[in-house]
């Protein structure tokens, strides 16, 4: 990583180990593919998927026998991991859409542990499914903040597609740095020079269009450093970004505005990823929830939602995660599935209860629960007089979510009223 050649002291980049802060501002790789793809710069065609069967339906609309599966874990040294399921390597290829489907099946909701992220490893939530290429010849290109200069610094080597830190250590004239005037900004000419320099003369309108794109993808994401390891010529001669990192400044948060949602769940420590589906979804575990959203699926379903509830939720929390949930206007109906070992199902009850009195839901709502004082939680919501629907198996539940929300849909689109009083 580029702002390791900082820490180990490189005589060409000025920065101390001391003066180094540490940044918490990180995202995925599917997002950092994302904002190259909206910023003009190539990247391979991909998908992100939160189950199985998205692994699958995204691997099949690739249409290609060359995948690529990559777990979505905020560590380095995925490649070289192994799953606690027992499953080896967080970056796999497949050459299937069926073997997409079983390899995201072991890697979503297992935890991957790497060099970095230690014994307990980290939890595995998505998967990127995105095709493979094949390079012919790969370069390395970072922008990154760079004190000393106060301001921004090119990183560029012909040498792409390994550790650039060993690069620096072993041939550190393999390695060109280009200060960028932060006010008069990255010229054309600039651009062009470095991509002469690593030997991308012929290619260099082209790299320096990829240059200037990229310079104001870091200036407009007030990024600390963008990172493209390896940029890689492909067979087809065309030029892509096939592994991106991206480090962000945390003082630049509040102009980075996030997902309202997402950001309303993280205050009551609900885990809350938007799909684009219309059955909303409250679970408790990301195995579960996994489970659900594939179920859901498997009968004709769309979730709206990934959202987990945690082991520790209130009946406030399971209120407010109804809010987040009934904010999106695509949801039509809501599917509870929850599993109480130290989670206690009166609690959920009691938060649905409130939630559909106090929100005035007219929406479906679909409860499954098991476990700890599931009998108690039975007699609360029977007792309500709240016209919520217990059912206690889990393919059934999901069948009647799908048909209901089938049926909302069908009423919606025939300028219908339809409404499920609680």
């Amino acid at each position: 990583l580029a702002e390791n050649l900082v820490r180990s002291g490189s005589p060409k980049i000025l920065w101390g180990p001391q003066m180094q802060q540490k940044r918490n501002l990180n995202v995925h790789e599917h997002i950092s593919y994302s904002l190259l793809k909206e910023a003009g710069i190539k990247v391979p065609e991909f998908g992100v998927a939160k189950s199985r069967a998205e692994a699958k339906k995204i691997a099949t609309k690739l249409n290609t026998t060359d995948l690529v599966l990559k777990a979505q874990v905020l560590a380095g040294g995925r490649g070289k991991g192994r799953f606690k399921g027992g499953l080896k390597g967080g970056v796999r290829m497949v050459y299937t859409p069926e073997e997409a489907e079983e390899i995201a099946g072991k890697m979503i909701g297992d935890y991957l542990v790497t060099k970095q992220t230690g014994e307990a490893g980290r939890i595995c939530n998505s998967v990127m499914v995105t095709q493979r290429k094949f390079p012919r010849k790969e370069f390395y290109f970072a922008i990154m903040m760079e004190r000393a200069f106060n301001g921004p610094v090119i990183i560029a080597s012909a040498q792409g597609g390994v550790n650039i830190e060993e690069v620096a250590a072993e041939n550190p004239d393999a390695i060109i740095y280009e200060p960028i005037d932060i006010v008069a900004g990255l010229s054309r000419k600039v651009a062009e020079d470095v991509a002469t320099k690593v030997g991308l003369g012929k290619q260099k309108e082209k790299t320096a269009d990829m240059l200037l794109k990229l310079f104001d993808l870091f200036l407009k994401k007030d990024a600390l450093l963008i990172e493209i390891n390896p940029y890689a010529e492909d067979h087809d001669e065309e030029y892509y970004s096939l592994d991106a990192k991206f480090r962000f400044d945390d003082n630049a948060a509040f102009r980075q505005k996030e997902d309202e949602k997402e950001v309303q769940a993280a205050k009551f420590d609900l885990n809350y990823i938007a799909l684009e589906g219309n059955i909303g979804c409250l679970v408790n575990g990301a195995g579960l929830a996994m489970a659900t959203m594939d179920i859901i699926s498997l009968h004709g379903g769309s979730p709206a939602n990934f959202l987990d509830v945690g082991g520790g939720a209130t009946a406030q929390s399971v209120k407010e995660a109804f809010k987040i949930i009934t904010a999106d206007p695509k949801v039509l109906s809501i599917m509870v599935n929850i599993f109480g070992g130290i989670m206690r199902c009166d609690v959920i009850a009691e938060g649905i209860i409130a939630a559909a009195k106090d929100l005035k839901l007219n929406m479906p709502i679909i409860c499954r629960l098991q476990g700890t004082n599931v009998d108690d939680a039975k007699v609360l919501i029977a007792s309500s007089g709240m016209k919520i629907l217990p059912i206690d198996n889990l393919d059934e539940a999901a069948r009647l979510a799908v048909k209901l929300s089938n049926i909302v849909s069908l009423a919606r689109d025939a300028h219908l009223d339809v409404k499920f009083e609680m």
